[in-house]
């Protein structure tokens, strides 16, 4: 893939180098420019554009001197700009965050973070782009399937931190982990049972906690005997 270019709008100067410094620590992504406000933000994206060279992602502050981010969002897209948009803000507000989904905002980071934080929203992007653009390399005129709109969506949702059940042991499922990355194919829990010399009752719950944290993606398993039951596959990027 090409690099992905990257607009960072921000008033605040020091935020704003600061972005652009993490832009530039992230393997596949170039900054293309900052902007202070909203209407130099789409200044800027229409002149990139014109000179076919368009910007790919918007790291876009909400709380801007004259333009609302949703404002600077809806003006992208009336404006024929196909840039996506990750949201970089303090704002908390329910309602906000409804209306940022609903226009195409793909990721949501609220401020203060971590470069950590921000290395794996912008991770999961890129996984995402090149998901989209291995299924094109091979989808048919039918267009994409299922798994391949599932598995590029799946990477938009970084694996969370979720407070293990008790019962379940971090080396447990350290080893539940390993197997799975050694998997090309997704797993039920009776072969994490077989594999692993466990139940398949605590198989099925680690699992599930993977499920649950976004590591792994559950899906129902179709065409074997019995009763029915998932499967489970490794998300890669």
């Amino acid at each position: 893939m090409t690099e992905i270019r990257v607009l960072v709008v921000e008033d605040e100067p020091v935020a704003a180098d600061a972005h652009a410094v993490y832009v530039g620590r992230m393997a596949g992504f170039v900054l293309a420019g900052t902007a202070p406000d909203g209407q130099s933000a789409l200044r800027i994206m229409g002149e990139f554009a014109a000179a076919g060279t368009p910007v790919d992602l918007v790291l876009l502050d909400m709380n801007l001197p004259d333009l609302h981010g949703l404002d600077v969002a809806r003006r992208m897209r009336a404006a024929g700009l196909p840039a996506d948009i990750i949201a970089i803000t303090a704002v908390r507000e329910l309602s906000i965050v409804r209306s940022a989904v609903s226009i195409g905002v793909v990721q949501y980071l609220i401020k203060p973070f971590t470069y950590a934080t921000f290395a794996d929203k912008l991770g999961s992007y890129r996984a995402f782009r090149e998901q989209l653009a291995s299924s094109a390399s091979g989808i048919s005129r039918a267009g994409a399937s299922q798994s391949d709109v599932d598995q590029a969506f799946a990477s938009l949702r970084a694996p969370t931190e979720l407070p293990l059940p008790k019962g379940l042991s971090t080396s447990t499922l350290d080893s539940v982990k390993e197997l799975m990355r050694g998997r090309q194919q997704a797993v039920s829990a009776n072969e994490v049972m077989e594999a692993l010399g466990m139940s398949r009752v605590t198989a099925r719950r680690y699992l599930e906690y993977l499920a649950d944290a976004g590591v792994v993606t559950r899906a129902p398993r179709y065409g074997t005997p019995g009763r029915p039951e998932n499967e489970y596959g490794w998300n890669r990027p």
